[in-house]
């Protein structure tokens, strides 16, 4: 199941460097480490924002949740969540 996530992130300004480039390296590796799984499809950083566009590929709403729920930068993000569906007019035979 496809889902559209929107994130943006908000890190308190009084949080130590060290602390906040701490939580960017681990949120990186797990980013990176489920898009070489095929759970994170997609990742676009919106222009002029700490925030991205991301579409995930998982079985459900639960697994969606239990994922973001995992990343090291959750507490911090405000995050919207859109189920997808594939276009009868796309010419894409991978979207599902």
């Amino acid at each position: 199941m496809l889902f559209k996530v929107s994130m943006t992130v908000s890190l308190p300004h009084d949080m130590p460097v060290a602390v906040a480039d701490e939580l960017k390296t681990r949120e990186r590796a797990i980013a990176q480490q489920l898009q070489r799984d095929g759970q994170w499809r997609h990742l676009w950083r919106v222009a002029g924002h700490y925030a991205n566009i991301s579409v995930f590929d998982v079985a459900g709403p639960a697994e969606l949740h239990d994922l973001l729920l995992s990343l090291p930068l959750f507490p911090y993000m405000e995050i919207d969540v859109e189920a997808l569906c594939r276009h009868p007019s796309s010419i894409h035979e991978d979207d599902r």
